[in-house]
């Protein structure tokens, strides 16, 4: 297998990868993608490419449509860097109340100064912040990071709001029980002092954070943005920071328009930016694509559905498929005429998107073609 690397991606992860696999930058005709950051949109795609594995949670960077198309499977790492994460945005927590970076600053420009002593606790009344416990926090998205954070800010002493319609039962499980539901995002907008965001940017959640949105919160509302930057209008947010309607805006998505502005911290995307989540991606990444390249089995897409079954038979045959009626009868009618026993069979969709793991008591290289020209097949693959 030929493994394609794109930005510096962490040894503890490629060193999980089997002795016969080659990895590289500079690899043609790849098998499979591992990406971190990098930009995919505009990269031609090698019609043997089965999967690209981001070392993150978000997938902006990769072309989810085009993959669709070919049938390639593209993984994330949900909850590698949740830590991470969930450390920063709590440090831009208490960073939002406490107007530390500005005391810096002011402290630094001191250098020289005669009567330095004097000339520090008559300036320190300058700097004063509320403190966070009793404060309400509204946590919106209750993902990895999300319950991190919601349950790290019940700790803290803090009354947190947690909003999420889409809640897993396992994340569920996770939330700490003293953290509210609230029902309606208009709930946290009205009722919190801080804001986090944790959701991911969709059509839907594109511009969520508003003139109209911001307009409903309270009066010194802090908010925090570790997310996504296109969640909020950048713009809107900085006028509702210079008019007080919000106290702070903390963000890991800086824009030209934020730099040198009272009370709005830009941070430079470190949210990941630790060894330990760095490793934590990579070996994720590693092991979701190896197993998907070794055995069909997917955990983690965000574009085809999660399908394991154990290895029976004698080899498998893995079909990816447009998500329409009759396709397990196609798939099984060509093995028949074939004269091909089925050993297991597997099917599962997740939107327009479908998978079909069939394990065979032969061997069926001779069916590949036949396989790839039913129509709606994007992408078939015989594992000996």
């Amino acid at each position: 297998m030929k493994i394609k690397t794109y930005n510096k991606i962490s040894k503890k992860g490629l060193n999980l990868f089997p002795e016969n696999y080659e990895v590289g930058d500079a690899l043609e005709a790849a098998d499979a993608i591992l990406v971190r950051s990098a930009t995919l949109h505009d990269i031609p795609f090698d019609p043997e490419l089965k999967a690209i594995a981001r070392a993150g949670a978000g997938t902006n960077n990769v072309p989810i449509d085009r993959c669709n198309e070919a049938g390639i499977v593209v993984f994330n790492t949900p909850g590698a860097n949740a830590n991470a994460v969930k450390e920063l945005v709590t440090a831009a927590l208490i960073m939002s109340a406490r107007p530390i970076y500005p005391a810096i600053e002011w402290l630094q420009s001191l250098n020289e100064t005669a009567d330095f002593n004097k000339v520090v606790e008559k300036g320190k009344s300058n700097f004063i912040g509320p403190e966070i416990a009793g404060k309400r926090l509204g946590v919106i998205g209750l993902g990895a990071i999300g319950i991190k954070v919601a349950n790290l800010a019940v700790h803290l002493g803090m009354e947190v709001y947690g909003y999420d319609p889409y809640l897993s039962v396992d994340n569920a499980w996770s939330l700490s029980t003293r953290v509210i539901h609230a029902k309606k995002l208009e709930e946290i907008y009205k009722k919190c002092d801080f804001i986090t965001l944790h959701v991911p940017e969709t059509k839907d959640t594109k511009g969520m954070i508003n003139t109209e949105t911001l307009q409903i919160m309270k009066n010194g509302t802090r908010l925090l943005n570790f997310a996504r930057g296109g969640l909020v209008e950048a713009n809107d947010v900085i006028a509702a920071v210079e008019k007080g309607k919000l106290a702070a805006y903390v963000t890991d998505f800086a824009t030209p328009a934020m730099l040198g502005r009272k009370n709005i911290y830009p941070l430079p995307h470190l949210g990941a930016s630790t060894p330990e989540s760095e490793e934590n991606c990579a070996v994720m990444a590693v092991n979701q694509l190896t197993d998907y390249l070794e055995n069909g089995n997917i955990v983690n897409s965000v574009n085809l559905p999660n399908v394991s079954m154990e290895r029976s038979g004698h080899a498998r045959v893995v079909c990816v498929h447009r998500n329409v009626p009759n396709m397990i009868a196609q798939i099984t009618n060509v093995l028949s005429a074939a004269g091909i026993n089925i050993a297991n069979l597997l099917n599962k969709s997740k939107g327009e998107m479908a998978v079909t793991l069939v394990d065979i008591e032969t061997t069926a290289a001779n069916i590949k073609g036949e396989l790839e020209a039913i129509d709606q097949v994007l992408k078939v693959r015989i594992i000996e």
